[in-house]
């Protein structure tokens, strides 16, 4: 098919039918894309070969996705999660990376490709984590943001990478010469970069912002231009895209600018997975298939385990471990990314890569299906899961123990900061279940709240809470799988006080009218009468 116009309609055609199919199968497009890919490749139907023009499209999907990286590098998530983020996070790369590359060199592969293998094994899909996991409206609790606050460590750590290889293509010269060099124009691009955040960006953008249209080609330029630059300077493509996000990332417009450019990256990335497929070589895919299938395993059970052990030896319980470890238990598309980036390089053959995205397909369509059915998985394995927790295992359990409570409330968010001390000036002593111990800090009468690191999703967690001296545990989050989980725990657990519970919506509230549920609040309902009753005061006539 010459007529590249009629090339890109006929792709996107077939991508649409594929891409139906995997949506009925709950698998990521990414996986259909790569299908695609084979599909419209010279291995079936012959329409896209090298030096495609998909290929262009799919060098701008990258740098996008890269850029959008940078511009949401959320270092607060990091901090906020505590040091759990960073010890799991970079403990799985170095483990993961040490085993995978030992057993590689056990598989045949020699040290260059064993080496890209290996670390293209520790990186997980941030972005198919996320999907994941807000379609299950577990991104806010515990086990979710430990999850995303260490596969942001692990995306720094694959642009650092990927930085530190696009320093090692020249072939001339001394290595002393080439680090010189590499290091001089590295800090001149950071300089300069660090002028523009500092005195052109902003007011580039506060004239640019006035128009929707204008901000997203101003990013995309800004993102392709900082690309371009960085290959013309020995680096690469995707360091200076990842550097034009983090120059905005500090800007008021890094959110809108994120959810601008967010469907855009995923158009483009299609091209790049279409590219991806269309470049297998089956034969040599064929030959690397046992390898894959060793080290898909690996991915799938090695991984996981490696987050349940760092995470029980820091004290958290099984249940937190087992989830947050199934976010990992795929490789990424940077995965991709990264041994591509290698190929071009020279590092590695076709065959390598071919090898990467085989492993990619088989673990982003297994481990689809382990998170979405996370919870009957872990009922099914809870009872051997024991070794990986300690003795005591969650932080400040035994505190808990010996607080004097009246009521105790999970949640400290939105609702729950506001209700908690209300309910102290009201003389009740309240203690406060939360995912992060920390966040009561900064409140006016935190001296007042005695709060303690805990999941209302784990079932176990009660048995450790004061629950015969509280008189009523009430929940402020506003889901209906955790406050239906969270009555049924503190009920087996013999609370026979009053459970109640929040919903947002006419519709959860109805859901939740349970046996075991004793009140449902409704502050959005409640809210709304008070700021009724108060503005009917004041403008009906006397």
């Amino acid at each position: 098919m010459d007529e590249p116009f009629y090339l890109v309609a006929a792709v996107l055609g077939v991508a649409t039918v594929v891409g139906v199919v995997a949506v009925r199968l709950r698998q990521p497009l990414i996986v259909a894309f790569i299908v695609v890919g084979i599909l419209v490749g010279p291995s079936v139907l012959g329409w896209v070969s090298d030096d495609s023009p998909l290929e262009l499209l799919a060098e701008v999907g990258i740098a996008v996705l890269l850029f959008l990286v940078g511009l949401k590098l959320d270092l607060h998530l990091i901090r906020t999660t505590g040091p759990v983020a960073v010890i799991t996070g970079l403990g799985q790369v170095v483990f993961t990376s040490a085993v995978g590359f030992g057993l590689a060199i056990v598989l045949g592969l020699d040290p260059t490709a064993a080496f890209y293998v290996a670390v293209a094994l520790t990186f997980s899909s941030t972005i198919i984590i996320v999907k994941l996991l807000s379609d299950k409206r577990e991104l806010e609790q515990l086990h979710g943001r430990i999850a995303l606050g260490f596969l942001i460590v692990q995306d720094i750590v694959v642009v650092l990478v990927m930085i530190a290889l696009s320093t090692t293509t020249t072939d001339n010269g001394s290595l002393g010469t080439e680090v010189v060099l590499t290091l001089l124009k590295g800090t001149a691009l950071l300089a300069g970069v660090g002028i523009m955040m500092r005195w052109i960006l902003p007011w580039l953008l506060h004239r640019v912002a006035s128009s929707q249209e204008l901000l997203l080609v101003f990013a995309v330029a800004w993102a392709v231009a900082l690309a371009a630059l960085g290959a013309w300077l020995g680096f690469s493509k995707e360091v200076g895209a990842f550097i034009a996000g983090f120059a905005l990332a500090s800007t008021p417009f890094r959110e809108a600018i994120g959810s601008t450019l967010s469907p855009l990256r995923d158009f483009l990335l299609l091209f790049f997975f279409i590219e991806l497929g269309a470049q297998l070589d089956f034969a040599a895919v064929g030959s690397e298939l046992p390898r894959a299938v060793v080290l898909s395993a690996f991915v799938l059970v090695g991984n996981p385990l490696i987050v349940l052990v760092l995470m029980g030896v820091m004290g958290y319980r099984k249940r937190v471990g087992f989830l947050a470890g199934l976010t990992v238990a795929q490789i990424s598309e940077f995965s991709l990314i990264f041994v591509t980036l290698g190929a071009s390089l020279g590092h590695v053959d076709s065959a390598v890569v071919g090898l990467v995205t085989l492993v990619g397909v088989i673990t982003i369509g297994l481990s689809t299906y382990l998170i979405l059915y996370s919870a009957p998985l872990y009922e099914r394995l809870a009872p051997y899961l024991g070794v990986f927790e300690r003795r005591n295992p969650t932080k400040g359990s035994e505190e808990a123990a010996a607080v004097p409570v009246d009521l105790i409330v999970y949640g400290y968010g939105r609702f729950g900061r506001s209700l908690v001390p209300e309910l102290v000036r009201r003389g009740l002593r309240i203690l406060v279940v939360d995912w992060d111990p920390r966040s009561v800090e900064g409140d006016p009468d935190h001296e007042r709240i005695a709060i303690v690191f805990g999941d209302a999703e784990d079932l176990e967690y009660p048995g450790s809470l004061p629950l015969q001296q509280a008189r009523a545990v009430v929940s402020t989050i506003p889901d209906v799988g955790t406050n239906t989980t969270l009555a049924s725990a503190v009920r087996r657990w013999g609370f026979d006080g009053l459970v109640g519970v929040t919903a947002h919506t006419p519709a959860d509230a109805d859901r939740l009218a349970l046996p075991g549920i004793d009140l449902v609040l409704r502050p959005f309902e409640d809210a709304a009468a008070v700021a009724a009753s108060e503005l009917s005061a004041r403008v009906s006539p006397s």
